[in-house]
């Protein structure tokens, strides 16, 4: 087991909001599941005094937590078919099919694009480091979110594409069909994001504490409550467009966290999707543009919807 790690803050709630301790460390804080709090948290202080985990905390409060880390996940290759877009000795780049998880975690030890890349790159494992868990991995998709993901075959490739996330110099643009129509045909949402202390799946926007959050958005066609829009994050958060198109009165549909059921596409999954991504690949001056075709249940979908009614022309 390695050695304890030490997190020291300053709560930042809400005006108002009052949460458990694990609550906050989990929720907050992200530094693991609730589930996995009793075992991981070796002790917590409140103020300077020892705190049990359903303490309550208040915005202003210290907090000090000692935790340990999770043991090493066993990265098993397997072989998964994938859909490449573009491969050099360098990169990866694939169309991710929606049902996909990114690497393993809690409730997803196998069946993940890591184990696919693992087998896929035997030589992989061997050039990063062995306590590395996500080896290759240097941005994300939702499972239930398709389209353009790339990963890096060795340390100096991912070092080279992890800095341009980080600097935002990386250009993604996403697809989705939402139920309801936002009221401005385009803008910006920008705010800051948090997870939900009444649903830890879902995030929420804070006015304190929190990360960042932008996203620009464009309706490219409208139908009675219905729309296809275009996005542009130029941050990477967890849920960031899900949550943002839910603001604007429109969320995705199939959306099982921010929205509902679907009466006309009772059965839709998530009709999100990541259509392009333009990032710099080591080696290279100009930033190359990968782009992954419109997936079929998106044209099922708006087959529909122009056999339902005509598009406003937005």
């Amino acid at each position: 087991m390695s050695d304890p790690r030490t997190v020291e803050c300053r709560v930042a709630l809400d005006p108002g909001c009052v949460v458990r301790l694990d609550v906050y460390v989990t929720d907050h804080l992200q530094l693991f599941t609730r589930s996995q709090a009793r075992s991981r948290i070796l002790e917590a202080r409140v103020n300077g005094s020892p705190a049990r985990l359903a303490r309550k905390v208040h915005s202003g409060d210290t907090l000090v937590v000692r935790y340990t880390d999770p043991p090493p996940l066993d990265l098993v290759p397997q072989e998964i078919p994938l859909t490449v877009l573009f491969e050099n000795q360098d990169v990866i780049v694939i169309d991710k099919p929606a049902g996909m998880v990114v690497h393993p975690g809690s409730g997803n030890a196998s069946g993940t694009f890591l184990n696919a890349l693992l087998f896929r790159c035997a030589e992989m494992r061997r050039q990063f480091p062995e306590e590395d868990a996500r080896p290759g991995i240097v941005h994300r998709l939702d499972k239930d979110t398709s389209g353009v993901l790339i990963a890096a075959k060795n340390p100096a490739a991912h070092a080279f594409l992890a800095h341009q996330f980080h600097e935002r110099t990386v250009r993604k643009r996403y697809l989705a069909i939402t139920v309801g129509v936002p009221s401005a045909p385009q803008g910006l949402v920008e705010d800051r994001l948090a997870r939900d202390p009444r649903n830890r799946k879902r995030f929420a926007r804070t006015t304190r504490g929190g990360r960042p959050a932008l996203t620009r958005y464009r309706v490219l066609r409208a139908w009675p409550g219905y729309a296809l829009v275009l996005l542009a994050p130029r941050t990477g958060r967890t849920h960031q467009i899900r949550v943002h198109l839910k603001g604007l009165g429109a969320p995705v549909l199939g959306d099982p966290l921010y929205g509902r059921q679907d009466k006309r596409f009772p059965g839709a999954a998530l009709m999100l999707h990541a259509r392009s991504l333009s990032i710099r690949l080591p080696g290279e001056l100009e930033a190359r543009t990968f782009t992954a075709p419109v997936p079929r249940r998106f044209r099922d979908v708006l087959r529909a919807l122009q056999s339902f009614s005509p598009s406003s022309g937005l």
